[in-house]
């Protein structure tokens, strides 16, 4: 039998194995993966104390059907109505005959999507709109500087040589300035000055004032969620206790259909010869294979290739790829100071948002996550509230280092000082989590990429796939549907590798549904 090595148990990694065991029978996937038992990697889920983060936060929508199916062959959509639907008498779209969620565990929840930014203590919509409250929000003077702004970039197109110019191109300089430039410089730690406008067109592709006007213009005619712009859709599935639950599922389905995976398994050697990968090294153990799946950093993965198997100009291209880490800190409140001030009922009238955008100029916190609005069963008493505060960081710098306790503090201060929480006696609990490599960085050595992409390209039995495997900001499905054509190009002998590199860069990715492409 055929084995395939796969490097890390993320959706990716995951995903080539679960498709290789439906597809094939006689190649046998094994998994490396680095830790001590974490399945999805940045999807993971973690559990404190029966209150459960999501790390990053993750909405299950996707215009691929394949990827669409396997989230589905694995967790149904609910056939019932969840907690808070019940509690408040909400309507929900069931499916009928699909699993009850107050019953069973396996199951994807219906949501509705509410992200806004929070902004002078006050909500505006995300993506910004031209709204009434959002002038009245910004007041005269801003309102009147962002119109002629954005008037100004649609008669002067700037040269997209930066993220700084996609966004003024898309939405005029005042808005920019107001709603993505700080922002963005929490994110990457640089300025939009400096990041290349590739992280633009993957994130916010076909997004900008215009098609946000349009898009509310349009939407009561609009019947096929699926043409919605992906930044803009308002409806998803969501698993019942959070994105790591569907990924541990399928490890289950992998090792049951005879996969392996194998934990704490860091691989920092690779033996290329002759164009090949003749086997992977973890913890002195050679893994032979007859394909490569890899998932993990392209800086680590040309670090285990070696120096001196590579030229320098590449090894150093590589090597220097910027990557941005992350840190959560997950605090159990008892109560919000900032009001739910919509029409949008929720337990005990919290505000209703999955997420929200802080940019506050004065503190470091990017984002606000309330786990209690992305599934009922996130949270082990719904009369308190579980949220996530989200900051950025390099591996090494302060932030990073700082001990989890006053890390703690300082996240709780931040909040406090922008009217989230009234004081630290609102804290009753708190953890602290932090993730390496989550985000890929488009700046620094990033803009020479296409040389160590051609270079791996020349490997004839290596399918680099998912978000680090190709150092791109991709989304859950994007990752997942890298691994299905990494596992097509296999079975179909397709040796051009082009096709899994194509993923997540074409426009129209997120304006059309994807036909099934093999």
């Amino acid at each position: 039998m055929k084995k395939a090595i796969i490097i890390g148990a993320g959706p990716a990694g995951l995903t080539a194995a679960y498709e290789l065991l439906k597809k094939s029978s006689d190649i046998k996937p094994i998994i490396l993966e680095e830790s001590n038992g974490v399945i999805g990697g940045i999807s993971q889920t973690v559990n404190y104390k029966n209150n459960r983060m999501d790390i990053g936060g993750h909405r299950f929508f996707t215009k691929d059907d394949r990827v669409n199916n396997i989230w589905l062959e694995i967790m149904p959509i609910q056939g019932a109505k969840a907690k808070d639907d019940i509690i408040l008498n909400r309507e929900v779209k069931i499916n009928e005959g699909g699993p009850d969620p107050e019953k069973e565990d396996i199951v994807m929840l219906k949501r509705h999507r509410i992200s806004r930014i929070y902004f002078l203590r006050k909500f505006f919509d995300y993506p910004i709109s031209l709204k009434f409250k959002t002038f009245k929000n910004m007041g005269f003077k801003r309102t009147m500087k962002a119109g002629f702004g954005y008037i100004g970039s649609c008669l002067h197109k700037r040269k997209e040589i930066n993220l700084e110019n996609f966004y003024i191109n898309r939405f005029g300089k005042p808005l920019y300035q107001m709603f993505f430039e700080d922002y963005t410089t929490k994110v990457w730690g640089v300025s939009p000055k400096n990041i290349s406008a590739d992280w633009g067109r993957q994130r916010v592709k076909g997004l900008s004032l215009t098609k946000a006007v349009f898009n509310v213009l349009k939407k009561p005619f609009v019947r096929n969620k699926k043409k919605e712009e992906t930044s803009l859709i308002q409806e998803f599935l969501y698993p019942k206790k959070g994105p790591g639950q569907l990924y541990e599922e399928m490890a289950k389905k992998i090792i049951e259909m005879g996969g392996e995976i194998i934990f704490n398994s860091k691989v920092d050697e690779i033996k290329v010869e002759n164009n090949s990968i003749t086997y992977v090294k973890a913890n002195n153990i050679e893994y032979r294979g007859d394909y490569y799946f890899s998932s993990m950093p392209i800086k680590d993965l040309i670090e285990s290739i070696g120096k001196d198997n590579v030229s320098s100009e590449l090894y150093e291209i590589a090597t220097n790829l910027p990557y941005r880490d992350f840190i959560t800190v997950g605090l159990l409140i008892d109560k919000f100071k900032i009001k739910n001030e919509t029409k949008i009922k929720t337990i005990n009238n919290i505000v209703p948002d999955t997420w929200i955008y802080v940019q506050d100029r004065g503190v470091h916190l990017g984002r606000i996550q309330i786990f209690n609005n992305w599934s009922p069963y996130m949270v082990n008493d719904l009369d308190k509230i579980f949220i996530g505060l989200e900051y950025f960081a390099f591996e090494g710098d302060e932030y990073w280092n700082m001990e989890d306790k006053d890390f703690i503090d300082f996240a709780i201060k931040e909040l406090i000082e922008i009217g989230v929480i009234e004081s630290r006696e609102n804290v009753l609990d708190s953890v602290r989590v932090k993730i390496k490599k989550a985000y890929p960085a488009y700046f620094g050595t990033y803009k020479d990429f296409d040389k160590v992409k051609q270079y791996l390209n020349t490997i004839s039995n290596l399918y680099c796939v998912g978000r680090n495997g190709q150092h791109r900001y991709n989304n859950m499905d994007h990752s997942m549907l890298t691994s299905l054509i990494a596992v097509d190009n296999i079975l179909n002998n397709i040796s051009d590798k082009e096709n899994l590199w194509n993923v997540n860069t074409e426009q129209s990715y997120h304006e059309t549904k994807e036909e099934n492409k093999k």
